[in-house]
This record gives C-alpha cells, sequence and structure tokens, in this order.
C-alpha cells in the first residue's frame, strides 16, 4: 500500500485507508463534508493561480489536489450509503453526452453561438427536472437567478447574479453608463465616510464592488483573475520597495510613507520599461 501509481483505483484505495477507524489517520477519520469544503474551495483557488502562473508542473500537483478533495468527498458519502466515486464519473460522463447532442448526437453543424443557446436551453430543463424531483414551486424553478451557488466566490457568484440578470435585460448596453454607475456609487460611499456610518459604508462598499464587477463583464474580463493579476502585481512592487530599503539597512516600518512611495513610483517606472 506505499507505492504511488497513475491507476485512479490507487487513490481510491489510499483514501479509503486514510478513512479506516482504528488504522485509519486521526484527522482524516473526523473530517465531515463541512469541515473539507473551505479545503476544497481553497484547492480550486490553487489550480487558478497555477493556470496564471503559467507554471504547468504546479498545475499538475494542484490538479492532484484538487481530484484528492473530489475522492475524499466521495468516500465519504459511499461510507454514508449516498454514492461513491464511480456514481460521480457516471454522473458527469451522462451530463457531458447530455449537454453535448452536437457532438454526440443528431445535433450536428451548429455555430458557437448556436451551441451556447442550445447548452443554456438542456441546463435549464436539467434544473427543471431537478426542482421537481426536490418538489420545489414554480415561481422557484422560473426565477431567473436561479442555479447561481450560494457558495460561489463572492466576484464570481456576482459576476453569474449579472449574467442571469442581463439574460432577461436587465442590464446596461454601455460599459461608461456602468462607469458613470462606479462613479455614483463611490460619491455615495464617500458621504456615509463623511457622516462616519460605518455599517452604511460597508454597504456602500459592497455596492462599488458589485458595480466593478459589472465593467468587468460589459468588458469581457474576469474579474477574479483581473484581481489575482493586481495582487501579484501589488506583491511584485512591495517587495522591491522592501530590497530597496534593505540596501539602506532599513525595515519598511523604518521609513516614511513618502520613502516608500517613492520607491513604489520607481518600482513602477521600471516596469513600465521592460
Amino acid at each position: 500500500m506505499t507505492e504511488p501509481s497513475r491507476d485512479i483505483s490507487r487513490l481510491l484505495e489510499l483514501m479509503a485507508a486514510l478513512r479506516t477507524p482504528d488504522s485509519g489517520c486521526p484527522w482524516d477519520l473526523e473530517q465531515t463534508f463541512e469541515t473539507i469544503a473551505p479545503y476544497t474551495i481553497e484547492e480550486a483557488h490553487e489550480v487558478a493561480e497555477a493556470i496564471a502562473s503559467g507554471d504547468l508542473l504546479d498545475l499538475k500537483d494542484e490538479l492532484g489536489d484538487l481530484l484528492l478533495q473530489v475522492a475524499f468527498h466521495a468516500r465519504m458519502a459511499e461510507e454514508q450509503g449516498a454514492f461513491d466515486f464511480g456514481d460521480v464519473v457516471q454522473a458527469i460522463t451522462s451530463k457531458l453526452i447530455r449537454r453535448h447532442p452536437h457532438v454526440f448526437g443528431d445535433a450536428r453543424s451548429l455555430s458557437p453561438d448556436q451551441v451556447a443557446v442550445l447548452w443554456e436551453q438542456i441546463k435549464a430543463q436539467e434544473k427543471a427536472e431537478h426542482s421537481a424531483r426536490h418538489g420545489r414551486s414554480n415561481e422557484m424553478r422560473a426565477g431567473a437567478l436561479a442555479g447561481v451557488p450560494s457558495g460561489l466566490e463572492p466576484l464570481a457568484r456576482a459576476f453569474k447574479l449579472q449574467a442571469k440578470a442581463g439574460k432577461v435585460g436587465f442590464d446596461w448596453n454601455d460599459p461608461k453608463a456602468v462607469l458613470a454607475k462606479i462613479r455614483e456609487e463611490a460619491d455615495e460611499l464617500e458621504a456615509e465616510i463623511d457622516r462616519g456610518d460605518t455599517q452604511r459604508a460597508a454597504g456602500e462598499v459592497g455596492d462599488l464592488l458589485f458595480a466593478m464587477v459589472n465593467l468587468a463583464r460589459h468588458l469581457d474580463i474576469d474579474p477574479g483573475a483581473a484581481l489575482r493579476s493586481t495582487n501579484a502585481k501589488f506583491e511584485r512592487r512591495f517587495g522591491s520597495i522592501e530590497r530597496a530599503l534593505a540596501a539602506q539597512d532599513k525595515l519598511p516600518q523604518d521609513a516614511t510613507l513618502a520613502e516608500m512611495d517613492a520607491l513604489w513610483n520607481e518600482a513602477k517606472a521600471q516596469e513600465s520599461e521592460r
């Protein structure tokens, strides 16, 4: 049981061993769907980071970590007699075949736009059937915003909610109109800051972020990817500040804001020259 393998069954054997009472791992044994869920989300983000960095070796490792999460959840479900890993594979392969009739069925020679329309029709039918199985009302099934998971990362969820609202006409036609909305939200935030109302200011920050996501959507920009890029840029430039200060035998806390701002502008200029 100690040799690695390329066979998926090996991963499932290892997961079963980790979850075996008495002989398994104490930490793994005490986990539940709820306690593992945050790790699943974290691993998905790390996959995205590996893609953004262009490091395919890192991507290989992160995809393995994400696959482990699937195996972990499937194992816990199997222990409860709900489903197993094979059922997960069967469900996704069935879905892929069902949603690609232009590849595996009779709907041939479709354009990319026609494929997108067909995909949405199939998804809508699946959701209606899912709602019917779970006894949900017609009103809930018909909701334009239905189907956006509440546990989705906030930027991605805002993007999907806006996209769904846009499909039924609740949307701007011009990105500049969204930009005007952003300025409006910024003014409202400034007013709450002036009033000193922290709670209302928090709401306005949320509105401003939501509007920024909407602008990204109108410009066909992934807001999560854009923010990851900016985070990396901030880390890179701040690291340049730290190195410059270290050359002067200083730490950031020993420097003035004006000094650090000047070094920031130098780092920014150097990047622009590349």
